[in-house]
């Protein structure tokens, strides 16, 4: 285990985390040229709902690497095999469910969600295009997971630029070159979503000869196994929908202290946003690391994995907190030229910069766990945080808009020492 082992996991992924905003700026310039901003505001809202319903199934990643690190490191190469066919049957699955509900989905998405009629009836065109890509989406994340599981996290890389570079091309034929307009974007992203799913296959099974062992169905369809699949996925999925409903109750209550305030905490978000492209790839590494050692019952490999990723994500966030506090100010004016909104965002720049520092160790913890498939315990300090950021935003309720980034920024701390408190249970379960 060395420092090289953290950062051939990390820079990778730091540099796909940093890549997929493109896509997003790429899609906003296409529209941009359409001529009327309805264009733009069609493609963002149909956008965010597929974030969000794909987020939700954020386990699939996330599992999926625990699963497949553990895998390897017990040097099982049908296990491996079983890892990544069990997430694929799993995503197929769930994709399927999704197109076959995708009319509810509509509906309550849309519901949630007031863009005015025009944007709004452009957004379900884009959205009952791209609903079929839901299956390949999915089983992306359950490629790029298994992919990281086996420190391989550069064709993870490889696989995200595929996806992006083919829905930028497509999204510029379509949606230019052939005026199709948003019909063109949904169709470029769907052929995208397609694209790199038929390709990480093709990769992967290039990978699996390098892994020793056979395909079979008795292995697949373990019963024991796949329950312990499903227990995994489903203890993250209900810790990723808490997460998000955290940040979705941050963002309301911002919009309920006025239109400047949910425009500045919009921005300083974007800070805190691009920070974790950076220190996501270290928890990452504490991902994959920690769980080959879990998986070989390691426990000298299992403590040099989390103490080195740790060491570089906490280096990374000092760096990450003087960048802000530096440059936060010139980055907020670039991003507004509102003398209110710039005037706000200088006023909480303090607890944007401070973030990074504060939540890395909440992101280290959650690497570790993922690894070690400890997902249980995940699931109880996603839980217990969210209440505490609760208790916590009523009690700063005098305090404005400065008690609801406190609240926040102890959501986080809270969320560390949750998992702290797990942690050396978790450490003497290797013994």
């Amino acid at each position: 285990m060395t420092h090289r082992a953290v950062l051939a996991i990390a820079l990778p992924i730091v540099i796909s985390n940093i890549s997929t905003p493109l896509l997003g700026l790429a899609d906003t310039a296409v529209m941009g040229r359409m001529g009327d901003p309805k264009y733009i505001g069609a493609v963002a809202l149909g956008a965010l709902i597929f974030t969000m319903v794909y987020w939700t199934f954020g386990f699939l990643r996330m599992g999926t690497t625990g699963l497949t690190a553990q895998a390897a490191g017990a040097e099982d190469g049908e296990e491996i095999r079983a890892a990544l066919g069990r997430a694929l049957l799993i995503a197929g699955a769930i994709g399927v469910g999704l197109i076959a509900l995708q009319w509810p989905i509509r509906a309550i998405a849309f519901g949630l969600l007031d863009g005015g009629e025009e944007v709004e009836a452009l957004a379900h065109v884009y959205y009952d295009i791209r609903i079929w890509s839901a299956p390949f989406a999915l089983a992306n994340y359950a490629l790029t997971g298994w992919f990281i599981g086996l420190e391989r996290a550069g064709l993870a890389l490889v696989l995200q630029v595929v996806l992006n570079t083919v829905n930028i091309a497509l999204d510029v034929l379509f949606a230019l070159g052939l005026g199709w307009g948003v019909q063109g974007i949904a169709a470029g992203t769907l052929i995208a979503e397609v694209t790199a799913a038929l390709a990480g296959l093709a990769i992967a099974s290039r990978v699996l000869r390098l892994h020793p062992g056979v395909w079979t169905r008795a292995r697949l369809l373990d019963a024991a196994r796949l329950a312990r699949t499903i227990a995994v996925n489903r203890d993250i999925m209900i810790r990723t929908i808490v997460l998000l409903l955290s940040f979705a109750w941050f963002t309301a209550k911002s919009a309920e202290a006025g239109t400047v305030t949910l425009a500045v905490n919009s921005i300083l978000l974007q800070f805190v946003t691009v920070s974790a492209f950076f220190l996501d790839g270290f928890a990452l590494s504490a991902e994959t690391l920690v769980g080959k050692a879990t998986g070989a019952l390691d426990r000298m490999s299992f403590d040099l994995a989390a103490k080195l990723s740790t060491l570089w994500a906490g280096g990374i966030s000092l760096l990450l907190t003087l960048a802000i506090f530096v440059f936060g100010g010139a980055a907020i004016d670039f991003l507004t030229i509102d003398a209110e909104v710039r005037a706000g965002g200088r006023i909480y720049l303090f607890w944007a910069a401070m973030l990074p520092v504060l939540s890395v160790w909440c992101y280290q913890l959650d690497g570790i766990f993922i690894g070690a498939t400890r997902s249980s315990e995940m699931r109880n300090a996603a839980l217990a945080s969210s209440a505490m950021f609760l208790v916590l935003w009523w009690l700063f309720l005098p305090y404005g808009n400065h008690g609801l980034w406190a609240a926040l920024a102890g959501f986080n701390l809270t969320r560390a020492l949750s998992l702290g408190f797990y942690f050396p249970r978790l450490r003497r379960g290797l013994a």
